[in-house]
């Protein structure tokens, strides 16, 4: 009688079945699978016993490889998740009558069910931005009534890098935001889950538009650049948070086993894979905003500074290329949608998509 299946055998077996290794789309850059380094890291850092909740030698090691990348006052803290790591991080520098200054498009207020106001119990002051990115001016509409009992205090100034809109803020540009920010009395987070792009299209380091442009506190991304799960929030200015350790708890972010959290970080961040892949997954949205922009019919409606591709086509026309390509509308009214790159994209990808753009506007 034949040996039965091995259990890793069967998994295999049946991953073929469900997961067609070969399919690709741009829908989202969370939607590639695991970099190959991680992977083999995560390998390594498995067997034996290691202590839990983050008293582990990985752990303890990422503090040396962050403060490498953010200076010698920096303290990271691993966490699950994106929307994770924006509350806690923004819990720990407001006041529970507090408030956060975001733009309106900021993902901690479209895309994070309520939950920095319901979870974090802090009210967010919105302001709409024509690219995603606040500006000393666009704060200040929402930066009054400071000792007003009535109004929630604005504590804090929150800004993605890079944006929501694909746009990438210069160091300048976050510095005047710190200094303004600063001189409220406010805090400035910085939701980084698209940190790694915005260094690789500035071509500086990552301290040169967070601790030296007077950023507090960040979110630093790694799911949307080749990590399996988990993100790490980045204190910068400690004298300015409070309690990290006890809210990451509180927040149910704090991993047991958090060497394998920690260890793809230092994969990503000890060399650099984290500047690689965010290279690459740019250059390939550059190389489709070239290939669709003669299009006739297709309208790029962004500049393309990172690895996103915003576009108007019509929306019949987008809707036949979602049968063979995911991608997702970005606004129904108009027809925009959103073409994202990631590590693992590759030019055949591009190439055969923009072609097929052409196609079917050409047919249309």
């Amino acid at each position: 009688m034949a040996d039965a299946p091995t259990v890793t055998e069967q998994l295999a077996s049946d991953a073929v079945r469900r997961h067609d290794p070969e399919i690709r789309g741009f829908a989202s850059d969370n939607y590639a699978g695991v970099h190959p380094e991680v992977l083999t890291a995560l390998a390594l850092a498995n067997g034996g016993h290691q202590v839990a909740y983050g008293e582990d030698d990985y752990t303890a090691h990422l503090q040396d490889i962050f403060r490498g990348h953010f200076g010698p006052r920096a303290e990271v803290f691993p966490v699950f998740n994106g929307t994770g790591a924006n509350v806690t991080a923004l819990q720990s520098v407001t006041e529970r009558w507090g408030a956060v200054i975001c733009a309106e498009s900021a993902h901690i207020n479209v895309d994070e069910c309520g939950a920095p106001e319901r979870v974090g119990g802090l009210k967010l002051l919105t302001v709409p931005t024509p690219d995603g990115k606040l500006t000393p001016e666009l704060i200040d509409l929402q930066a009054f009534g400071f000792e007003d009992e009535h109004r929630a205090q604005p504590q804090v100034v929150s800004i993605t890098q890079t944006t929501e809109l694909g746009t990438c803020y210069t160091p300048d540009e976050i510095r005047a935001i710190c200094d303004h920010a600063h001189q409220h009395g406010m805090a400035v987070h910085l939701d980084g889950a698209r940190i790694s792009n915005a260094a690789a299209t500035l071509g500086v380091p990552l301290a040169a538009f967070t601790t030296d442009a007077g950023v507090d506190i960040l979110s630093f991304g790694g799911t949307k650049n080749g990590l399996l799960m988990g993100e790490c929030i980045v204190v910068l200015s400690p004298e300015r948070v409070r309690a990290m350790k006890h809210l990451r708890k509180l927040s149910m972010q704090l991993a047991s086993k958090m060497r394998f959290v920690s260890v793809q970080f230092e994969a990503l961040l000890a060399g650099d894979l984290w500047l690689r892949g965010a290279r690459h997954a740019n250059a390939m949205a550059q190389r489709l905003e070239a290939a669709v922009r003669g299009v006739d019919g297709v309208t790029i409606v962004r500049p393309v500074q990172a690895n996103a591709v915003f576009a108007v086509l019509p929306r019949e026309v987008s809707e036949r290329l979602q049968k063979r390509y995911r991608f997702y509308f970005w606004n129904e009214s108009t027809g925009e949608v959103r073409w994202m790159c990631s590590f693992d994209t590759t030019e055949d990808d591009v190439d055969s998509f923009a072609a097929a753009v052409a196609a079917e506007m050409s047919g249309h």
